[in-house]
């Protein structure tokens, strides 16, 4: 077989990914474009692995090798991700991307924009009580 196949596949499906992770706003449909970026990345390392070792006749399969890693680094990252997401989607409500911002913070209600005297102490109400109980 070709080498062409395999490598015009694996861009395919890394372009796939690519446009997953710029164009999606759910936060799990982002990291399985991840995943598919990285499968690409694995079926190249195979590939040419393989295409490698029809030239030499002791090869030590670095290729192979390096993709095993890959999939146990992408296991841990799918693992810690999913994690992440539903711990935002039990504090927010939602997963998507563009309605996230920093957990740390809150909904900025009356900010120094009011036109109103800043006068430090934070804020009454369920905000400010899960601020602090986070703190």
């Amino acid at each position: 077989m070709h080498l062409a196949y395999p490598a015009v596949l694996s861009v395919l499906l890394f372009c796939t990914g690519l446009y997953g992770v710029l164009a999606r706003r759910n936060a799990i449909l982002v990291l399985m474009s991840v995943e598919l970026m990285l499968n690409a990345v694995n079926l190249n390392l195979v590939a040419f692995d393989v295409w490698l070792s029809k030239a030499a006749e002791e090869t030590l399969h670095s290729g192979q090798a390096l993709t095993l890693f890959t999939i146990a680094i992408a296991a841990a990252e799918i693992g810690i991700g999913l994690a992440i997401v539903l711990a935002v989607h039990r504090n927010r409500g939602t997963s998507d991307i563009d309605k996230l911002r920093d957990t740390a913070e809150g909904p900025d209600e009356d900010g120094p924009d009011d036109g109103g005297p800043s006068t430090g102490t934070p804020a009454a109400g369920p905000a400010a009580e899960k601020a602090e109980a986070t703190a």
